[in-house]
């Protein structure tokens, strides 16, 4: 069976070829239209890698965090005084405050980093577009 072309596959220059509008190229509008969904595709593509990498170092953090909690659990249920298990369990939730206050940053800095990097392929087609745009214009402007 075949498949039924998507929107995304047609070829719009064909598409509007019979249309004759004074001052509309066509053609270059088709482009920049394909050059707009390319920015978007790439875009896209950052954000989904942003966001496995994020999962990824998450699924990380969960691991070591049981591992830790293991390895804590089991230091604080030795045989030593009270008094010494107390400042142990004391030291062990500092370090895991400071553990966990430096992996958000760090989960704050990986998603910062993935939509720094998505909105800068979108910034640069949108510069992109506007200078077209600006020449399309002035191509098509009468001398005075």
């Amino acid at each position: 069976m075949a498949t039924k072309p998507s929107f995304a596959d047609s070829d719009f220059t064909k598409l509007f070829k019979d249309f004759k509008i004074p001052g509309i190229d066509f053609t270059t509008l088709a482009a920049a239209q394909r050059r707009n969904l390319e920015a978007l595709v790439a875009a896209n593509k950052l954000a989904i890698e942003g966001a496995q990498a994020i999962g990824r170092r998450q699924a990380e953090i969960i691991r070591q965090t049981i591992e830790e909690t293991v390895a804590a659990a089991q230091s604080v249920l030795d045989k030593s005084p009270p008094e010494e298990r107390a400042v142990k369990q004391t030291e062990l939730a500092k370090l895991a405050f400071e553990k966990s206050l430096n992996n958000m940053h760090e989960l704050a800095e990986l998603i910062a980093k993935s939509n720094r990097e998505a909105f800068d392929v979108i910034n640069k087609r949108v510069a992109e577009s506007l200078d077209e745009l600006k020449a399309a214009i002035v191509k098509h402007t009468p001398n005075k």
